[in-house]
């Protein structure tokens, strides 16, 4: 304010606008404020005391402390990230994953490792005891699915859970799942059966199995012959249905013969009846394309060395020459897992012997015809026979013990046909092991010929999966193993090994199996 002759002058002033430079700092330092204060605002809040409470504003992403570990391991992020959610949720833990599973995941691409991933967290996991094993079969059958273009739909997921759970809470067994089987049992409570694993003959099978049906219809219906040591339900992972077949295992022969007489051809759904028989394991491998100069220890020795549970080798020699072998011989294992991995390692063509790869095949396993039939046969099956007997020493020589119908020569073996059982019996009591022109022969009663044999083999070649001969191998129509080779002329590209039999009459006159010693014979030379 001025004052100008006596009166006071108003002037309005403007300050000087200031430079940009100021303008820029004023609006960044107003800008930063004000953030500064919304931040201060969202993360504040008042309670109805007024009393200050900081909450989040952003969820914090959880990790196990082996989700580093899988990254390490090579997993995609997305993955690992799948995978460490299914630790979090504790459908499995990382101790229960071993490094194979981990391999055959990481060489999945990203989509399908987490497709897998996505099934395996669905699946019903509360009867999988091996879940490493679960993990690789799902990505398996995931593999087998993606060729075939097929998917398990929802109504194909498996039985009732609530019926499984109470046959177990009532029976007291447990149940181990895989995506190849359903093992029920195995071994059974001590309440049940305390003593050792039973033998061979207390197993059966059972065919024609409703692929809709599961535990708790089966177990109730086998329980009556006696008590069960485990039922293994054959699975297929790409239906998630059953593979219409199963094997129980009783406690005891006697329940096993019982479980087949009662459900054989059993109505265990309308119009729907399983069959039931007598399974037998197989333990024995043929094995071709071994050197004729090897004998039993030197064979023994050398495939000891590259399989596990090797029991005995069965070794034919060649009737003319004694000191060669017939180019193939038999392996016997002392049970069959031991034979199975076996067959798959000599398979693989990685396993040399004597610097070749030899010819591996399943043997016909061994089938004891009835004992009732068996005390009544009066034919003497004779082994080891030199090339310089003939059929007249032959008769000769047993005749001594009763009266004769005929005798029959084939190659180093032979036939003898009493009149009376109690001849052949004492003639094998007494000759057994005895020396014959230079040769020690051997003497077993011979097995009658099979009238259902044919159809039975007819039954089994047409039923036989490829699953189903890893567990259990029912023999094919009586010929010598077949040797895969690519030879110009090969049926299907299959041979028969050289020197395996070279004449033509061993079905005619031998109707089971040579290689167990015991002796078989077909018409027209019985009865």
């Amino acid at each position: 304010m001025l004052v100008r002759a006596g009166r006071p002058v108003w002037y309005s002033w403007q300050p000087a606008a200031p430079p940009p430079r100021v303008l820029t700092r004023l609006y960044l330092c107003v800008c930063t404020r004000v953030q500064m204060t919304t931040e201060a605002m969202a993360t504040e809040q008042m309670n109805g005391n007024g009393i200050e409470e900081s909450i989040e504003t952003s969820t914090a992403v959880v990790r196990s402390e082996h989700y580093q570990t899988l990254l390490t391991a090579g997993l995609p992020r997305k993955v690992a990230d799948k995978l460490d959610e299914i630790y979090l949720a504790g459908l499995v833990s990382h101790s229960d994953l071993d490094e194979r599973a981990l391999d055959a995941l990481r060489e999945f691409n990203e989509e399908g490792a987490l497709s897998v991933l996505q099934q395996f967290k669905e699946s019903d996991l509360s009867h999988v005891q091996n879940k490493s094993a679960f993990l690789c079969g799902v990505m398996k059958t995931y593999r087998q699915r993606e060729k075939q273009g097929s998917k398990v739909t929802d109504a194909n997921k498996g039985p009732d859970e609530t019926k499984i759970k109470a046959l177990l809470e009532r029976t007291g067994y447990t149940l181990d799942v895989t995506t190849g089987q359903r093992k029920y049992g195995g071994p059974p409570p001590d309440a049940v059966h305390s003593g050792p694993q039973p033998n061979s003959g207390t197993e059966i099978f059972v065919g024609k199995i409703p692929r809709d049906l599961f535990e708790d219809e089966l177990v109730p219906l086998f329980e009556k012959a006696g008590p069960i040591w485990d039922l293994r339900l054959m699975m297929d992972p790409l239906t998630g249905l059953n593979r219409g077949y199963a094997f129980v295992t009783f406690c005891s022969k006697d329940s096993a013969q019982e479980a087949v007489k009662l459900c054989d051809n059993h109505e265990i759904r309308p119009g729907k009846h399983i069959g039931v028989c007598i399974s037998v394991a197989n333990n024995r491998l043929f094995v071709g394309s071994i050197p004729k100069s090897k004998t039993k220890e030197q064979i023994m020795e050398e495939f000891g060395k590259v399989t596990e549970g090797l029991t005995d080798v069965i070794l034919y020699h060649q009737p003319d020459d004694k000191k060669k072998n017939r180019g193939f011989c038999f392996l016997e294992f002392e049970d069959h897992k031991s034979a199975a991995q076996a067959r798959r390692r000599l398979m693989s063509g990685k396993v040399k012997v004597w610097g070749n790869v030899v010819t591996v095949e399943w043997a016909d396993p061994i089938e004891d015809p009835d004992p009732e039939v068996m005390s009544k046969v009066k034919v003497l099956f004779v082994r080891n026979l030199a090339s310089t007997v003939t059929e007249e020493l032959l008769e000769k020589t047993f005749s001594h013990f009763g009266k004769l119908e005929r005798v029959k020569k084939l190659k180093d073996y032979a036939f003898v046909h009493f009149d009376e059982r109690d001849g052949a019996v004492k003639a094998m009591n007494e000759m057994n092991g005895k020396d014959l022109e230079g040769e020690n022969i051997e003497i077993v009663l011979a097995k009658p010929p099979d009238k259902k044999k044919k159809e039975r083999q007819a039954q089994r070649q047409a039923a036989r999966s490829q699953l189903y001969e890893d567990y259990y191998y029912y023999p094919p129509p009586r010929m010598p193993p077949p040797t895969r080779n690519r030879n110009r002329g090969a049926r299907g590209g299959y041979s028969y090994p050289l020197d395996y039999y070279s004449y033509e009459d061993y079905y005619d006159y031998y109707g089971y199996d040579y290689h167990d010693y015991r002796g078989g014979y077909e018409d027209p030379y019985y009865g």
